[in-house]
């Protein structure tokens, strides 16, 4: 089982920036890439963005491009959500976990406890 430590977020303005991590414990290296779902109230999880543990390669949703940006630490096995300009859509619990996939974006595994992200205007 793949153990994992989220961090980041909390309450922010509408319009601020905050960045997330993801630390995936060392054992568990069978996977190629990491990648972020958020699940706002009332809705389904869905796919934020990912990035190749080792080549770096990156794919996000459509929704938040350009305001979101993933990057990883393949020496710390810890991948990071920066995300700027947030709106209060973007309020959510958010996860992360291994993904795989052509697109990356199919979850591998369980689910953590996930970290809480509110935007207030």
């Amino acid at each position: 089982q793949v153990q994992r430590i989220e961090s980041g977020g909390g309450l922010v303005r509408a319009g601020e920036s905050v960045t997330l991590s993801c630390k995936v414990s060392e054992e568990n290296e069978n996977f190629l890439a990491l990648g972020w779902f958020r699940q706002a109230p009332g809705k389904g999880r869905e796919f934020v963005a990912a990035v190749g543990r080792i080549d770096g390669k990156t794919n996000y949703a459509d929704s938040i491009w350009s305001r979101f940006i993933i990057s990883r630490d393949k020496t710390k096995n810890t991948a990071y959500l920066q995300m700027t300009n947030l709106k209060p859509g973007d309020t959510a619990l958010y996860y992360c976990g291994p993904v795989g996939g052509l697109t990356m974006s199919t979850p591998l595994g369980s689910w953590g406890q996930g970290i809480q992200v509110t935007v207030f205007s």
